[in-house]
């Protein structure tokens, strides 16, 4: 990609705390542990004179030792991601079991396209509702939450399903979906679709960021980083999801960039000037952002930095609708939600954060002394009856709290009952698969990952 020269550092950011997990060695890794001054240890990246306490130093180890054993089980992890979707899906274009076994002796199996409008990820494969609520209508205050929902949803899936999805079953218009490059990582990392939808009154297109894949480690290293860099004038942020919007070398942020032909884009440059294209032709047309995980925080970190590259861009956060995040993890520090608040109350743009549950995912990173992650924004914060309410902060705001280790697993348990009888208390739309139910048992050792399925934030949107 070429790009024009960049920034140093410094001169980007003069507070920072980069960690490269490539550049740590054990002996290095360890040695943080016991010394406080980390600018001197090869994979950190931070001011001359940087020195921390052991909480904060033991934060970094653990974080830096996650991400060296996912890049250990990359490999094995996405073979084995693949293997789990293929067998899913040839039962599926096989209709189930019995008949695979039939059509094996018969010689006429049914073999999965991975690019086919039918081809299910893992995750769609948790939940494989299609249709949008047909009991909840344009005007309702529901509308774009719910839509928003199925939005990020669809967004695990690929470009063929996608596209049928959005022009056959929600009569909508698919204009496309992309892979974004990552200059970290040296690859496409981050995906998104956009969709636009036509009524009498307005014209609205909806951007779709694309969530953690379940076995993509590249993914899972970005959720993990917990470096970041502080912003002028806006706060420090969390550096993995501003790599994986578009941030470039050196921790430039540049407000414009170029890159080639033959190479994808970042997501940050792309969206923006597809933004440009469909709305300065249309006064009426206006936008929405939405993700589900990791693709809640690039859904909100797209605006700031539209603000962060100045009052030029003011024109597309005045037409910026809404910004809808389900199971969103933190992005920022506490004067970064300040500045948000007040850059999208100045927009009259409405930014709504859904957390079901005891999701872990909304509590990560931690919020506490060592480190200054916080949210901010409407929190809907929907309890497992799927009754929801406006709150601050979600209960138990940290996923490490031992004081909530019993009620998690309580919950866990009434999840995998609610399971088995949500289809006859609440409708046939709402039967859940058996690998949901799998998920479900895994809920009672580890609580909170049931919980981040878009089944239950589908369902709580809906109900």
């Amino acid at each position: 990609m070429a790009t024009p020269a960049m920034a140093s550092t410094k001169s980007f950011s003069d507070n920072y705390m980069v960690l490269t997990h490539q550049d740590a060695g054990l002996h290095d890794l360890i040695r943080i542990l016991f010394h406080s001054d980390i600018e001197k240890r090869k994979f950190v990246d931070s001011p001359r004179g940087t020195e921390e306490s052991f909480k904060y130093r033991w934060l970094i180890f653990v974080s830096i030792l996650v991400q060296k054993i996912l890049q250990l089980v990359a490999g094995p992890l996405a073979w084995f991601g693949n293997l789990v979707e293929m067998w899913l899906n040839l039962l599926s274009c096989n209709r189930n079991a019995s008949v695979l076994l039939l059509n094996v002796m018969r010689g006429k199996v049914v073999m999965p396209d991975k690019n086919s409008e039918t081809f299910l990820s893992f995750i769609g494969n948790l939940d494989k509702r299609v249709e949008l609520d047909k009991n909840i209508k344009h005007g309702d205050i529901r509308y774009y939450g719910a839509l928003s929902m199925m939005a990020s949803k669809a967004s695990y899936e690929n470009k063929a399903y996608i596209e049928t999805t959005v022009n056959d079953h929600w009569k909508m218009e698919f204009l496309d979906s992309y892979d974004f490059w990552n200059e970290y990582q040296k690859k496409a990392t981050t995906q998104a679709f956009i969709l636009r939808e036509k009524n009498v009154n307005s014209e609205m297109i909806i951007v779709a960021f694309r969530g953690t894949e379940s076995f993509d480690a590249d993914a899972w290293c970005t959720d993990f980083d917990i470096s970041w860099y502080k912003l002028r004038d806006i706060g420090k942020v969390h550096s993995g999801f501003t790599k994986a919007l578009g941030m470039q070398n050196k921790a430039d942020w540049p407000e414009d960039i170029s890159w080639a032909d033959d190479k994808p884009a970042p997501a940050y440059y792309a969206i923006r000037k597809l933004l440009i294209g469909l709305l300065q032709g249309n006064d009426r047309a206006r936008f929405i952002l939405t993700g589900h995980s990791l693709g809640g925080a690039l859904a909100i970190l797209f605006p700031a930095v539209l603000a962060y590259h100045g009052e030029k861009w003011d024109w597309l956060l005045e037409r910026l609708e809404g910004v809808y995040t389900f199971g969103q993890p933190r992005v920022g520090d506490e004067q970064f939600g300040e500045f948000m608040k007040k850059k999208l109350e100045k927009h009259k743009v409405k930014y709504y954060r859904f957390v079901y549950g005891y999701d872990m995912v909304p509590r990560l990173p931690y919020d506490g002394t060592t480190l200054m992650f916080k949210h901010f924004g409407t929190c809907i914060y929907f309890n497992s009856f799927y009754e929801g309410k406006v709150v601050g902060e979600q209960p138990n705001k940290n996923y490490f709290s031992p004081s909530s280790y019993i009620p998690k697993i309580i919950n866990a348990a009434w999840e995998l009952i609610r399971s088995l009888i949500i289809p006859y208390t609440k409708g046939p739309g709402y039967k859940e698969g058996f690998l949901l139910l799998v998920v479900r048992l895994i809920g009672l050792v580890i609580a909170g990952v049931p919980a981040h399925s878009p089944q239950d934030y589908v369902n709580a949107t809906r109900l």
